[in-house]
């Protein structure tokens, strides 16, 4: 009787202002909801693009040790967790060898650097005033607050020494920790997703995986040659704080084109302080070293990952640059090389379905 009278009572109530009975209304509700989540998934993106850029980071770093774990693996008849010490610990011993045996020659030739640099700078600006080409007026602090202009705004987190370093030790402890187990945080994102929609995100995960670990062991294989090259070449002809000309330009290498270019700039800057001989052999060294890494090095990592149009990398890096500064500069690259491979798996699947519904048409 209860359950008849709630009943009665029901059909005899009137819609309330949320009741939608209209299909029409409903779909169009359902688009603006999807446009509005769109947008405030647009602007937390927005808000905590340096905590994302980090976790990036993150996983470039565990690719790298994923990596460098794989390779180990064909010499080496060990568990994962060993071989994966190994290449941590391999990491840091170069990383302690480099601070102790050669820090502190790196050490005084930093300090000189920016007194030969800024020496070159007035002598190229003075000779541009001489020849009618207007009166520059460069110091360090004009260089360096237009640089930090161009390079982006978006630089709060590694903006100082400090944080500098506490976000190169969160990106480095973040790397390990998912290069220890990386299925399991696959598997994480794969259980939110749809039952249906699961075995296209491991396929294309795995392709990321497999190109990231080959591009990254590409730009590594680049850094060593480029940085070794330039300091054994430099020792050889004379060129000052040739330690020092080593390390920056195999640390820009991770930098396409414009690593190359800031690099060049530099050695050549440091080449003619000592002389226009010099100067020349630093031009000669800068070509012979950026001819190997360019036709041998990098289209042979091309042909084992995607092959990157050199203006669409440029482009994407003057872009994330201008907008994220420095961490998206240097994470232009594979940033890049992540959405072409997801495009490319999209566009496979499209082919697929299209092909499967032409057949089943016929």
């Amino acid at each position: 009787m209860a359950e008849s009278d709630a009943k009665a009572r029901a059909s005899a109530e009137a819609p309330g202002p949320t009741e939608i009975r209209s299909q029409l209304v409903r779909t169009e509700l359902l688009k603006a909801s999807a446009w509005l989540g769109l947008a405030l998934l647009i602007g937390i993106c927005i808000v905590l693009i340096q905590p994302i850029l980090l976790i990036f980071a993150g996983i470039v770093v565990a690719a790298m040790l994923d990596g460098g774990t794989r390779l180990l693996g064909r010499i080496l008849p060990i568990g994962r967790g060993w071989r994966l010490a190994l290449v941590c610990l391999s990491l840091v011993a170069f990383l302690g060898w480099t601070i102790l045996f050669a820090g502190s020659q790196i050490a005084d030739q930093v300090a000189t650097l920016q007194t030969v640099i800024m020496a070159q700078v007035e002598r190229i600006a003075a000779w541009a005033s001489e020849h009618g080409m207007g009166n520059v007026q460069l110091d360090a602090k004009t260089i360096t607050e237009n640089l930090a202009g161009t390079v982006g705004r978006v630089t709060a987190a590694v903006g100082s020494v400090v944080g500098a370093l506490t976000s190169l030790v969160m990106i480095v402890v973040l790397g390990i920790f998912i290069a220890i187990e990386p299925r399991l945080y696959e598997r994480g994102v794969a259980w939110m997703l749809p039952l249906k929609s699961r075995e296209n995100f491991y396929i294309t995960t795995a392709r990321m995986g497999f190109t990231l670990r080959r591009l990254m062991a590409g730009r590594l294989l680049g850094m060593a040659v480029e940085g070794v090259g330039t300091w054994l070449a430099c020792l050889a002809v004379g060129i000052p704080m040739a330690a020092l000309m080593g390390l920056l330009t195999g640390l820009l290498a991770f930098i396409p084109n414009i690593g190359a270019i800031v690099s060049g700039i530099l050695l050549v800057l440091v080449g003619f302080s000592a002389g226009t001989d010099t100067g020349f052999w630093a031009i000669a060294i800068y070509f012979v070293v950026q001819t190997v890494d360019g036709y041998l090095i990098v289209p042979m990592v091309a042909k084992q990952t995607v092959d990157l149009a050199p203006a669409l990398v440029l482009g994407a890096q003057i872009l994330l640059g201008a907008l994220l500064g420095l961490l998206g500069l240097a994470l232009a690259d594979p940033i890049v090389a992540m959405i072409k491979v997801a495009l490319e798996r999209e566009a496979e699947r499209n082919a697929r379905s299209g092909t499967g519904t032409r057949a089943g048409a016929a």
